[in-house]
Protein backbone atom coordinates (compact mmCIF):
# COMPACT_ATOMS: atom_id res chain seq x y z
CA UNK A 1 0.00 0.00 0.00
CA UNK A 2 3.28 2.42 0.55
CA UNK A 3 3.77 1.63 -3.31
CA UNK A 4 -0.33 2.77 -3.83
CA UNK A 5 0.31 6.10 -1.95
CA UNK A 6 3.79 6.79 -3.71
CA UNK A 7 2.02 6.16 -7.53
CA UNK A 8 -0.54 8.56 -5.52
CA UNK A 9 2.16 11.49 -5.15
CA UNK A 10 3.41 10.43 -8.53
CA UNK A 11 0.40 11.34 -11.04
CA UNK A 12 -0.56 14.23 -8.51
CA UNK A 13 2.86 15.44 -9.09
CA UNK A 14 3.05 14.33 -12.72
CA UNK A 15 -0.21 16.29 -13.69
CA UNK A 16 0.81 19.37 -12.60
CA UNK A 17 4.55 19.23 -14.08
CA UNK A 18 2.95 17.78 -17.62
CA UNK A 19 1.51 21.78 -17.29
CA UNK A 20 4.88 23.26 -17.05
CA UNK A 21 5.34 24.06 -20.49
CA UNK A 22 2.05 26.22 -20.94
CA UNK A 23 3.59 28.65 -20.07
CA UNK A 24 5.14 28.98 -23.67
CA UNK A 25 2.10 30.11 -25.16
CA UNK A 26 1.95 32.97 -22.89
CA UNK A 27 3.79 34.33 -26.22
CA UNK A 28 0.50 34.03 -28.55
CA UNK A 29 -1.12 36.40 -25.39
CA UNK A 30 -2.88 36.03 -21.78
CA UNK A 31 -6.20 35.86 -23.46
CA UNK A 32 -5.12 32.70 -25.89
CA UNK A 33 -2.52 31.00 -22.84
CA UNK A 34 -6.22 31.08 -21.05
CA UNK A 35 -8.05 29.62 -23.40
CA UNK A 36 -5.44 26.65 -24.62
CA UNK A 37 -5.08 26.04 -20.25
CA UNK A 38 -8.62 25.87 -19.81
CA UNK A 39 -8.96 22.70 -22.47
CA UNK A 40 -5.34 21.13 -21.60
CA UNK A 41 -5.97 20.97 -17.87
CA UNK A 42 -9.59 20.34 -17.54
CA UNK A 43 -9.51 16.23 -17.61
CA UNK A 44 -7.40 16.48 -14.70
CA UNK A 45 -9.22 18.40 -12.36
CA UNK A 46 -12.61 16.13 -13.50
CA UNK A 47 -10.74 13.50 -12.48
CA UNK A 48 -9.19 14.11 -9.62
CA UNK A 49 -12.87 15.54 -8.66
CA UNK A 50 -14.77 12.29 -9.12
CA UNK A 51 -11.90 10.53 -7.95
CA UNK A 52 -11.78 12.31 -4.63
CA UNK A 53 -15.94 11.90 -4.37
CA UNK A 54 -15.40 8.31 -4.00
CA UNK A 55 -14.80 5.79 -1.37
CA UNK A 56 -16.26 7.34 1.58
CA UNK A 57 -18.83 4.21 2.56
CA UNK A 58 -18.71 0.32 2.59
CA UNK A 59 -22.23 0.14 4.39
CA UNK A 60 -25.39 1.61 4.90
CA UNK A 61 -24.98 0.64 8.70
CA UNK A 62 -24.09 3.56 11.25
CA UNK A 63 -21.61 2.12 13.50
CA UNK A 64 -22.77 2.14 17.14
CA UNK A 65 -21.48 4.68 20.29
CA UNK A 66 -17.71 4.69 20.11
CA UNK A 67 -17.07 2.00 17.24
CA UNK A 68 -14.67 3.09 14.74
CA UNK A 69 -13.08 2.12 11.67
CA UNK A 70 -9.15 2.86 10.49
CA UNK A 71 -9.20 2.38 6.56
CA UNK A 72 -6.83 2.17 4.25
CA UNK A 73 -8.53 3.38 0.87
CA UNK A 74 -7.19 3.59 -2.65
CA UNK A 75 -9.52 4.78 -5.61
CA UNK A 76 -8.81 4.91 -9.35
CA UNK A 77 -10.40 7.50 -11.56
CA UNK A 78 -10.41 6.31 -15.38
CA UNK A 79 -9.57 8.71 -18.32
CA UNK A 80 -11.73 7.66 -21.36
CA UNK A 81 -9.89 8.17 -25.03
CA UNK A 82 -11.98 10.93 -25.86
CA UNK A 83 -10.25 13.05 -22.74
CA UNK A 84 -7.36 12.77 -24.01
CA UNK A 85 -7.68 15.25 -26.45
CA UNK A 86 -9.60 18.60 -27.31
CA UNK A 87 -10.23 20.22 -30.19
CA UNK A 88 -8.69 23.19 -31.25
CA UNK A 89 -10.14 25.47 -33.43
CA UNK A 90 -8.35 29.04 -34.54
CA UNK A 91 -11.13 30.67 -34.74
CA UNK A 92 -11.60 30.91 -30.85
CA UNK A 93 -7.96 32.12 -31.14
CA UNK A 94 -7.07 35.92 -31.62
CA UNK A 95 -3.13 35.00 -32.61
CA UNK A 96 -3.19 31.32 -32.95
CA UNK A 97 -2.80 29.28 -36.26
CA UNK A 98 -1.57 25.86 -37.52
CA UNK A 99 1.73 25.78 -39.23
CA UNK A 100 0.31 23.11 -42.18
CA UNK A 101 -2.87 25.67 -42.49
CA UNK A 102 -5.39 23.45 -40.74
CA UNK A 103 -8.85 25.09 -39.22
CA UNK A 104 -8.84 22.72 -36.50
CA UNK A 105 -7.10 19.49 -34.95
CA UNK A 106 -7.58 17.22 -31.73
CA UNK A 107 -4.65 18.41 -29.89
CA UNK A 108 -3.42 16.66 -26.71
CA UNK A 109 -4.34 17.42 -22.59
CA UNK A 110 -2.64 16.84 -19.51
CA UNK A 111 -3.77 13.08 -20.47
CA UNK A 112 -2.70 13.08 -24.00
CA UNK A 113 0.04 13.10 -26.42
CA UNK A 114 0.34 14.80 -29.60
CA UNK A 115 1.79 12.44 -32.29
CA UNK A 116 4.09 13.79 -34.11
CA UNK A 117 4.50 17.46 -32.38
CA UNK A 118 1.85 20.01 -32.99
CA UNK A 119 3.39 23.46 -34.27
CA UNK A 120 1.54 26.53 -33.77
CA UNK A 121 2.19 30.05 -35.54
CA UNK A 122 1.55 32.93 -33.34
CA UNK A 123 0.87 35.77 -35.96
CA UNK A 124 0.88 39.64 -34.90
CA UNK A 125 1.38 43.28 -36.37
CA UNK A 126 3.91 45.34 -35.03
CA UNK A 127 5.53 49.10 -36.31
CA UNK A 128 7.62 47.02 -38.65
CA UNK A 129 4.71 44.83 -40.22
CA UNK A 130 3.75 41.29 -39.67
CA UNK A 131 5.85 39.50 -37.99
CA UNK A 132 5.05 35.53 -36.43
CA UNK A 133 7.30 33.04 -34.35
CA UNK A 134 6.10 29.54 -33.55
CA UNK A 135 6.26 27.01 -30.90
CA UNK A 136 5.24 23.47 -30.27
CA UNK A 137 2.13 22.70 -28.03
CA UNK A 138 2.92 21.08 -24.73
CA UNK A 139 2.73 17.46 -24.46
CA UNK A 140 0.49 15.21 -21.68
CA UNK A 141 0.87 12.02 -20.16
CA UNK A 142 -0.03 10.18 -22.99
CA UNK A 143 3.83 9.01 -23.72
CA UNK A 144 4.08 7.47 -20.05
CA UNK A 145 0.80 5.54 -20.98
CA UNK A 146 -0.78 7.36 -17.97
CA UNK A 147 -4.71 7.10 -18.29
CA UNK A 148 -5.76 7.06 -14.86
CA UNK A 149 -6.38 9.26 -11.78
CA UNK A 150 -4.91 7.32 -8.46
CA UNK A 151 -6.23 8.46 -5.01
CA UNK A 152 -4.83 7.02 -1.75
CA UNK A 153 -5.50 8.12 2.01
CA UNK A 154 -6.05 7.14 5.19
CA UNK A 155 -9.51 7.04 6.72
CA UNK A 156 -11.13 7.06 9.94
CA UNK A 157 -15.06 6.14 10.82
CA UNK A 158 -16.30 6.67 14.30
CA UNK A 159 -20.50 5.97 15.79
CA UNK A 160 -21.99 9.07 17.16
CA UNK A 161 -24.75 7.25 18.63
CA UNK A 162 -28.69 7.91 17.29
CA UNK A 163 -27.79 6.55 13.66
CA UNK A 164 -24.92 9.11 13.07
CA UNK A 165 -21.57 8.25 12.16
CA UNK A 166 -18.20 10.83 11.48
CA UNK A 167 -15.22 10.04 8.73
CA UNK A 168 -11.92 11.83 8.49
CA UNK A 169 -9.51 11.17 5.42
CA UNK A 170 -6.02 12.53 4.96
CA UNK A 171 -2.33 12.28 3.28
CA UNK A 172 0.37 14.11 5.10
CA UNK A 173 1.94 16.51 2.92
CA UNK A 174 3.88 15.38 0.80
CA UNK A 175 7.27 17.93 -0.52
CA UNK A 176 9.03 16.11 -3.84
CA UNK A 177 11.21 17.29 -6.57
CA UNK A 178 9.82 21.09 -6.51
CA UNK A 179 6.43 19.83 -6.02
CA UNK A 180 3.90 20.09 -2.76
CA UNK A 181 0.78 17.69 -2.19
CA UNK A 182 -1.41 18.35 0.87
CA UNK A 183 -4.73 16.20 0.99
CA UNK A 184 -7.89 15.95 3.77
CA UNK A 185 -11.45 15.58 4.02
CA UNK A 186 -14.41 15.04 6.09
CA UNK A 187 -17.89 13.73 5.76
CA UNK A 188 -21.20 12.99 7.64
CA UNK A 189 -23.34 9.45 7.51
CA UNK A 190 -26.65 9.00 8.88
CA UNK A 191 -28.57 5.85 9.02
CA UNK A 192 -32.50 6.52 8.28
CA UNK A 193 -33.57 2.76 9.45
CA UNK A 194 -32.60 3.87 12.81
CA UNK A 195 -35.06 5.65 13.12
CA UNK A 196 -37.39 2.29 12.76
CA UNK A 197 -38.41 0.80 15.79
CA UNK A 198 -37.84 -2.62 13.41
CA UNK A 199 -34.68 -1.86 12.33
CA UNK A 200 -33.06 -5.27 13.48
CA UNK A 201 -35.35 -7.18 11.68
CA UNK A 202 -35.13 -5.47 8.51
CA UNK A 203 -33.19 -7.08 5.69
CA UNK A 204 -30.82 -4.13 4.57
CA UNK A 205 -29.90 -0.70 5.99
CA UNK A 206 -30.61 2.76 4.29
CA UNK A 207 -28.46 6.17 5.02
CA UNK A 208 -27.49 9.28 3.49
CA UNK A 209 -24.18 10.61 3.19
CA UNK A 210 -22.32 14.23 2.69
CA UNK A 211 -18.70 14.33 2.15
CA UNK A 212 -16.09 17.08 0.83
CA UNK A 213 -12.77 16.54 0.12
CA UNK A 214 -9.58 19.55 -0.54
CA UNK A 215 -6.31 18.82 -2.58
CA UNK A 216 -3.85 21.27 -3.05
CA UNK A 217 -0.67 21.08 -5.04
CA UNK A 218 2.69 23.04 -6.64
CA UNK A 219 4.96 22.72 -8.80
CA UNK A 220 8.22 25.45 -8.86
CA UNK A 221 8.64 26.22 -12.39
CA UNK A 222 12.13 28.53 -12.12
CA UNK A 223 14.57 25.37 -12.68
CA UNK A 224 12.78 24.58 -15.85
CA UNK A 225 11.19 27.93 -16.65
CA UNK A 226 10.82 28.70 -20.93
CA UNK A 227 10.17 32.25 -20.11
CA UNK A 228 12.44 34.26 -18.10
CA UNK A 229 10.90 35.72 -14.97
CA UNK A 230 11.34 35.08 -11.21
CA UNK A 231 9.00 32.75 -8.62
CA UNK A 232 7.48 31.46 -11.40
CA UNK A 233 5.09 28.08 -10.25
CA UNK A 234 1.82 26.73 -10.93
CA UNK A 235 -1.04 26.36 -7.57
CA UNK A 236 -4.05 23.84 -8.18
CA UNK A 237 -6.45 23.60 -5.31
CA UNK A 238 -9.71 21.32 -5.79
CA UNK A 239 -12.47 20.93 -3.83
CA UNK A 240 -14.99 17.84 -4.61
CA UNK A 241 -18.08 16.97 -2.87
CA UNK A 242 -20.64 14.39 -2.74
CA UNK A 243 -24.23 13.82 -2.06
CA UNK A 244 -25.11 10.23 -1.65
CA UNK A 245 -28.24 7.68 -0.57
CA UNK A 246 -26.68 4.65 0.16
CA UNK A 247 -28.58 1.29 0.87
CA UNK A 248 -26.35 -2.77 1.97
CA UNK A 249 -27.26 -5.59 3.04
CA UNK A 250 -27.33 -6.89 6.67
CA UNK A 251 -25.59 -10.11 6.36
CA UNK A 252 -22.62 -11.96 8.70
CA UNK A 253 -19.83 -12.70 6.17
CA UNK A 254 -20.02 -10.89 3.02
CA UNK A 255 -22.45 -7.77 2.53
CA UNK A 256 -23.93 -5.82 -0.66
CA UNK A 257 -24.20 -1.85 -1.15
CA UNK A 258 -25.28 0.44 -3.68
CA UNK A 259 -25.04 3.82 -3.51
CA UNK A 260 -27.07 6.86 -5.84
CA UNK A 261 -25.24 10.40 -5.47
CA UNK A 262 -24.48 13.47 -6.63
CA UNK A 263 -20.86 14.92 -7.07
CA UNK A 264 -19.69 18.59 -7.45
CA UNK A 265 -16.18 20.18 -7.11
CA UNK A 266 -14.36 23.02 -8.70
CA UNK A 267 -10.24 23.69 -9.25
CA UNK A 268 -8.39 26.44 -9.30
CA UNK A 269 -5.04 26.43 -11.32
CA UNK A 270 -3.02 29.07 -10.95
CA UNK A 271 0.20 30.42 -13.27
CA UNK A 272 2.07 32.71 -10.51
CA UNK A 273 4.97 34.62 -10.64
CA UNK A 274 6.46 37.03 -13.39
CA UNK A 275 7.25 36.47 -16.59
CA UNK A 276 8.94 38.88 -19.00
CA UNK A 277 7.43 37.94 -22.62
CA UNK A 278 10.26 37.76 -25.15
CA UNK A 279 8.32 37.06 -28.27
CA UNK A 280 4.76 37.46 -29.43
CA UNK A 281 1.83 40.36 -29.93
CA UNK A 282 2.86 41.27 -25.67
CA UNK A 283 6.97 41.23 -26.23
CA UNK A 284 8.48 43.34 -23.69
CA UNK A 285 5.86 42.74 -21.14
CA UNK A 286 6.21 41.93 -17.81
CA UNK A 287 3.33 39.66 -16.79
CA UNK A 288 2.90 39.03 -13.18
CA UNK A 289 0.44 36.15 -11.98
CA UNK A 290 -0.69 35.82 -15.57
CA UNK A 291 -3.58 33.69 -15.31
CA UNK A 292 -6.12 31.93 -13.81
CA UNK A 293 -8.30 28.93 -14.71
CA UNK A 294 -11.35 27.47 -12.97
CA UNK A 295 -12.64 24.01 -13.87
CA UNK A 296 -16.64 23.12 -12.45
CA UNK A 297 -17.53 19.64 -12.02
CA UNK A 298 -21.02 18.24 -11.62
CA UNK A 299 -22.48 14.94 -12.60
CA UNK A 300 -24.47 11.76 -11.19
CA UNK A 301 -22.44 8.60 -9.63
CA UNK A 302 -23.97 5.23 -8.65
CA UNK A 303 -21.81 2.82 -7.02
CA UNK A 304 -22.21 -0.64 -6.84
CA UNK A 305 -19.90 -2.61 -4.20
CA UNK A 306 -18.99 -5.64 -1.69
CA UNK A 307 -17.73 -5.83 1.97
CA UNK A 308 -16.23 -9.25 3.07
CA UNK A 309 -15.42 -9.63 6.75
CA UNK A 310 -12.10 -11.66 6.95
CA UNK A 311 -10.76 -12.53 10.36
CA UNK A 312 -9.56 -9.40 12.03
CA UNK A 313 -10.44 -7.13 9.40
CA UNK A 314 -12.65 -6.57 6.21
CA UNK A 315 -12.05 -6.04 2.97
CA UNK A 316 -14.10 -3.88 0.11
CA UNK A 317 -14.21 -2.84 -3.43
CA UNK A 318 -16.51 -1.02 -5.28
CA UNK A 319 -17.32 0.34 -9.03
CA UNK A 320 -18.76 4.06 -9.48
CA UNK A 321 -20.46 4.85 -12.85
CA UNK A 322 -20.01 8.56 -13.53
CA UNK A 323 -17.95 11.06 -16.19
CA UNK A 324 -15.02 9.69 -14.81
CA UNK A 325 -15.93 5.71 -13.92
CA UNK A 326 -13.98 4.69 -10.54
CA UNK A 327 -12.41 1.76 -8.91
CA UNK A 328 -12.49 1.84 -4.90
CA UNK A 329 -10.77 -0.95 -2.99
CA UNK A 330 -11.01 -0.19 1.11
CA UNK A 331 -8.73 -2.48 3.91
CA UNK A 332 -10.55 -1.91 6.89
CA UNK A 333 -9.87 -2.36 10.72
CA UNK A 334 -11.57 -1.80 13.40
CA UNK A 335 -15.35 -3.09 15.42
Amino acid sequence: MKKFFSVFVFIVVSTVQAQDNIQAILRAGVDDATKFSENYIAPASEAAIYSLANGWYNSAKAKETLHFEISVVANVGLVSEKNQSFNLNIDDYNYISFADGSQSKNVATVFGENNPDQIVIVEYETSNGTETTSFTLPQGLGGSNIDFFPTAYLQGSLGLGKGFEVKARFLPEVDYDGAKTKFYGGAIQHEFTSWLGVKKILPVAISGLIGYNRLEASYLLDDNSLIQGSNQKIKTEMNSWIYSAIVSTKLPVINFYAGLGYVTGDATSTLDGTYVIDEGPIQGEVLINPYTVTNNVSGLNATLGFKLKLAFFRLNASYSFQEYQNINLGLNFGY
